[in-house]
């Protein structure tokens, strides 16, 4: 079970595309009454201002801590960086807390074509606990050595000695092409010397690195999601600053967007600290980081340390954690509830296939094609639906003449004509409401979809991203400061299909009707603003995809749907007696006893 909370952007697009199915809903009623080894390095140190954040969230128990001068075995050395190193990543480790420094995906650039780092002095792991006399180690403050005999190709072990006999151990192992990094805190001879009784935290820390040219758009889908309890899924906010204390964790994922730093302990945790922070302040390229995310995470003893956790650095790809059957996939959110579902189970296995033997850019509008073609029927729907209304129009406004003062009466007539004429004011909306989930189900599928980024695709170079052909030397408010094609072109789309479906059928508005000419109008400006800053491959499909249905409008109309049919079915219909539905007939029934009352009412 999946617990996904609706992040405020993904309810930003629900609300719109809620919007556009409402509109098309009410145009629909309208009609009714009308028609996302070792090696050294250089190594830069945190500024000031870096190493306070990364350690502001380090919860001290006592400030009295262990100094070098305590610990007679751990030298002073220099700091050296020792490296294990696979055909997929390349992970850099310090002996100065056995920290790691360094994680580099060696598939992988950034916006700027420059190599791509998960990790660069932008994280710290701490391990901390309490000796018998109320001293407080901190793991970061000490150096490590490496057991050169423990030590080989792919692992590496080392130690931070208290006395010759007594010592604690981290150790690093990294498979062949595997993106998982199996990690270890043990100990020797610490039984009596600590406190078994205190708490022992490990406190990981790291500010998320920008990675796409649109800082604010990646920062969208970039956040601190957990598994837990029996494999669900939950995230902290990402706006502002957001906390929790959560049990029973099985994994704490730091997604960069397109990547994940995902730490899995061994077993389930409980009382677990976590904390994402918003550092994004504006659309600036500037901006170097997006997230500040922390986490303290309490581990038991038994008087020595056997801890063990996996810790993954890769591709936030669904086929790829999926891969290591651990529940780290979870961490991909391709929508909530039936969406999500729609995603995983139909379109990514179909986005998959097409785009194995076919340019992502064209997998796209294949894929386009064929949901469309799927809807067609849907859409056949719609357009009789609103056929039928548009017969029926003349009739509805005569009776909304007649009875202007009686909302009940006029009610009660149109639905009785309705009924005699064979229509189901139903028929148009229901179509409109089956397309919902697939709409939404995509709106999410492309602003995460792996696959897409830095795919390049006629003019935009990302699809991944926004398809800017001209940066301004301003911002505009809402809209951004450059200008996207794709979405000009799907809002001329979606303009096109405002006025062939409302530009002769458009009725005078109705009693209690928002004004629906306004509303369809306004639809293709707010599509414009709204996506500018999307993935380029979204406004595509969208363009696409009204592109089909003005298309398939277009073909239905002159080809398929006789209106004369139609007209002639509905005089038919009106002839013969018809028996109401049940619900009609409840329908009528409660509006009789609404009129009585009326009366009853008016009366007294």
């Amino acid at each position: 079970m999946e617990e996904k909370k609706l992040d405020p952007y993904q309810l930003i697009g629900f609300v719109l595309i809620a919007l556009i199915m409402t509109w098309m809903l009410m145009r629909q009623q309208e009609q009714n009454l009308n028609n996302q080894d070792k090696v050294k390095s250089e190594s830069e140190n945190l500024n000031k201002t870096e190493k306070q954040l990364l350690s502001q969230n380090s919860k001290q128990t006592n400030n009295e801590s262990v100094g070098f001068e305590d610990l007679v075995y751990s030298s002073e050395k220099e700091e050296e960086f020792y490296q294990l190193e696979n055909n997929l990543i390349k992970i850099v480790i310090s002996n100065k807390g056995g920290e790691i420094t360094k994680v580099n995906l060696k598939n992988f650039d950034n916006y700027l074509k420059e190599p791509l780092d998960l990790v660069h002095n932008n994280q710290t792991t701490d391990f901390v606990f309490k000796l018998k006399d109320g001293r407080q180690i901190n793991t970061s403050k000490l150096t490590f050595q490496i057991n050169k005999n423990k030590s080989k190709k792919g692992q590496l072990v080392m130690r931070a000695f208290f006395s010759q006999d007594r010592w604690i151990e981290f150790q690093y192992s990294l498979l062949s092409d595997s993106y998982l990094l199996d990690y270890s805190i043990t100990s020797s001879n610490f039984q009596g010397f600590i406190d078994a009784s205190g708490p022992n935290t490990l406190e990981w820390n790291l500010k998320s690195f920008r990675n796409s040219k649109s800082v604010e758009y990646e920062n969208r889908y970039t956040e601190l999601t957990y598994g837990y309890e029996n494999d669900k899924v939950n995230e902290l906010s990402i706006t502002g600053t957001d906390e929790e204390k959560v049990d029973e964790i099985q994994w704490i994922s730091y997604k960069q967007h397109f990547f994940n730093s995902i730490l899995i302990p061994d077993k389930k945790i409980n009382n677990v600290f976590l904390k994402s922070e918003n550092l994004v302040q504006s659309e600036d390229k500037k901006e170097k980081y997006t997230k500040f995310y922390s986490s303290v995470i309490p581990l038991k003893n038994n008087g020595d340390f056997d801890f063990k956790f996996k810790w993954y650095f890769g591709p936030s790809q669904y086929s790829t954690l999926s891969n290591y059957n651990i529940g780290i996939e979870k961490s991909v959110n391709y929508g909530w509830g039936i969406f999500g579902w729609i995603n995983k189970y139909i379109f990514i296995p179909l986005f998959n296939f097409i785009s194995s033997f076919m340019p992502f850019g064209i997998s796209i509008i294949i894929m386009t094609i064929i949901v469309r073609l799927a809807m067609s029927p849907v859409t056949y729907r719609s357009y009789v639906s609103q056929v039928k209304m548009k017969i029926l129009r003349p009739e509805i406004e005569e009776i909304n003449k007649k009875f202007s003062k009686d909302a009940v009466k006029r009610q009660q007539e149109t639905m009785s004509l309705y009924s005699r004429a064979g229509a189901n004011p139903m028929s148009g909306c229901l179509p409109a409401l089956v397309q919902l989930p697939v709409f939404y189900a995509l709106f999410s599928f492309f602003p995460v979809a792996f696959a897409l980024r830095q795919k390049s695709f006629l003019w935009a170079d990302d699809l991944s991203s926004y398809d800017s052909i001209l940066d301004l030397p301003f911002n505009i408010p809402f809209y951004g400061d450059h200008i996207s094609l794709f979405p000009i072109l799907a809002s001329v789309a979606i303009f096109i299909y405002t006025m062939m479906t409302m530009g002769q059928q458009q009725p005078p508005p109705q009693p209690g009707m928002p004004n629906m000419k306004f509303i369809m109008y306004l639809m293709p400006l707010m599509m414009l603003f709204f996506f500018n800053n999307y993935s380029s491959g979204l406004s595509l499909y969208y363009f696409v995809s009204n592109l089909l249905t003005i298309f398939l409008m277009v073909v239905i109309k002159n080809f398929v749907v006789n209106e004369s049919k139609i007209l002639l079915q509905i005089e038919e219909n009106k002839k013969k007696p018809r028996k109401e539905s049940g619900f009609s007939a409840r329908l009528q029934k409660a509006m009789e006893q609404a009129e009585k009352q009326k009366r009853l009412n008016s009366k007294r």
